[in-house]
This record gives structure tokens, C-alpha cells and sequence, in this order.
């Protein structure tokens, strides 16, 4: 599972890559311990959002829609998961 960070350790993190450019994306993460991919992620955020990571951690959503959607196709997953169950059931009672 992927590690959560915080918006102060992306925020600071992004900073930290900014005040240092004679090391490098690749020496930067290394230092904190992250990838390169993610620090970069991060520096294209923060470029966008006026000096911000955002971050939305888990179970937080963008809105009540979202939060919705999340629960449909949470419940749509589980009901397919119970078909195929009862497909499998109804195949092999039925031989």
C-alpha cells in the first residue's frame, strides 16, 4: 500500500528541492526518502496551486458527489463479486 504523506512533508519537501538545485531531483528524494516521481508529482502541484501541495487524505472527498460515487461503485463491486459467486454456485449444483 502507498504511503500517506502530509501536506507540510510535500510542501516542505518541494521547498527543500527548491533552496538545494545543485543536488538534484534524484539526490533530494534520496535524502528524504521518497522517489523521484513523487517529489516531481509534488513540484508540479505546488507550482500550480500558488505554493501548495494539496492533499486529500483517505476518506476525505472533493465533494458530496464524490463521496457518493465512492460508495456506488464500492456497492457495485461487492454485488458483481456476489453474482459471480452465485454463477459459480448455480454451475457446479447444476452439473
Amino acid at each position: 500500500m502507498a504511503t500517506q504523506y502530509t501536506e507540510e512533508f510535500k510542501n516542505d519537501a518541494v521547498r527543500y528541492w527548491k533552496e538545494h538545485p545543485e543536488l538534484g531531483i534524484a539526490k533530494c528524494a534520496k535524502n528524504l526518502g521518497i522517489s523521484k516521481t513523487a517529489l516531481s508529482n509534488w513540484r508540479k502541484l505546488y507550482d500550480t496551486n500558488e505554493g501548495t501541495v494539496p492533499t486529500r487524505g483517505r476518506g476525505n472527498f472533493e465533494s458530496d458527489e464524490a463521496k457518493e460515487i465512492a460508495r456506488l461503485r464500492k456497492e457495485l463491486r461487492d454485488t458483481q463479486d456476489a453474482l459471480d459467486i452465485l454463477k459459480k454456485t448455480i454451475g457446479i449444483l447444476g452439473k
